[in-house]
C-alpha cells in the first residue's frame, strides 16, 4: 500500500508497482490508510510523515501492532535527521527523502522484499523447486513452468510462509487485495491452486501444497 497525499504523485508511484507486477492499494490521507490496515495485511507500506489529517508516524505504530512483519519505507519531503531516526526506531525499515527517482523506490521494494521474505536472495526453492523472483522464472526439476501472474503470485506466496498454513482469505487478499470483497466466493482460488499444483507436478516433481481441510492449503518444505 502507498500513503500519499498528493495525488500525482500516489498515483506515478502505484503505476510504476503495478508495471513491476505488485499489486498496490492506494490511500490519499491518514483516514483511509488507517481503515485499510485494520482490514488488511499488506507485504510493504510505502508512508509519507506529513499527511493533511495525521502523522504517517502514528499509521507506522498501527501498522506494527497489527503485524510486525510488514515491511516499512518512509518517504518524505523533510530532510531531517530527528523524523528519520524516529521513523526507524518505530520500525521503518528504509526513507527516502523527496524529490526520489521511482526506480530508486522500486529497487527499494524489490530490495526490501527480499530481506524479509527470503533472506535477501533472488533464488529461493523447495525441492526441486526454484523460483528467481527478479525475472519471476520458475524452474521444476530446471524445466520452465509457464505461469500466470496469480499462479506465480500465490506460488511466492507459498514460498513466503513455506510450512504455515494460509488460509484462503489470505491467500485471497494477497492476490486481489482490496478487491477481493467483490468475489462471491472463494471458488477463483481453488481453480489457480488446481492449475498450480498441476503444472508443478508435469515435469514429475512430488507436489509440496497439501489442502488442510476447512481452513486453506500450506506449502511443505521438508
Amino acid at each position: 500500500m502507498v500513503v500519499e497525499d498528493n495525488t500525482r504523485l500516489l498515483e506515478a508511484i502505484a503505476e510504476i508497482l503495478e508495471s513491476a507486477k505488485y499489486v498496490c492499494e492506494k490511500a490519499h490521507d491518514f483516514g483511509t490508510a488507517s481503515e485499510k490496515i485494520a482490514l488488511y495485511n499488506y507485504d510493504i507500506v510505502v508512508v509519507d510523515i506529513n499527511l493533511p489529517d495525521g502523522s504517517g508516524l502514528d499509521l507506522i505504530k498501527e501498522i506494527k501492532r497489527k503485524s510486525a512483519e510488514t515491511g516499512i519505507i518512509v518517504i518524505s519531503a523533510r530532510n531531517s535527521l530527528d523524523n528519520k531516526i524516529e521513523g526507524l526506531d518505530l520500525g521503518a525499515d528504509d526513507y527516502l527523502t523527496k524529490p526520489f527517482d521511482m526506480a530508486e523506490l522500486l529497487a527499494r521494494v524489490k530490495a526490501l522484499l527480499r530481506r524479509r521474505n527470503f533472506s535477501g536472495s533472488d533464488l529461493v526453492s523447495v525441492g526441486e523447486i526454484i523460483v528467481n523472483t527478479a525475472s519471476r522464472q520458475v524452474l521444476a526439476r530446471n524445466i520452465k513452468l509457464e505461469l500466470t501472474k496469480s499462479e506465480y503470485d500465490i506460488l511466492l506466496f507459498f514460498f513466503a510462509n513455506s510450512n504455515r498454513v494460509l488460509t484462503r482469505e489470505s491467500i485471497a487478499e494477497h492476490i486481489w487485495g482490496d478487491n477481493m470483497d467483490l468475489a462471491d466466493s472463494f471458488d477463483f482460488i481453488y481453480s489457480h491452486i488446481k492449475n498450480l499444483r498441476k503444472k508443478i507436478v508435469a515435469p514429475g516433481v512430488a507436489d509440496p501444497i497439501r489442502a488442510v481441510y476447512g481452513i486453506g492449503y500450506k506449502l511443505e518444505n521438508r
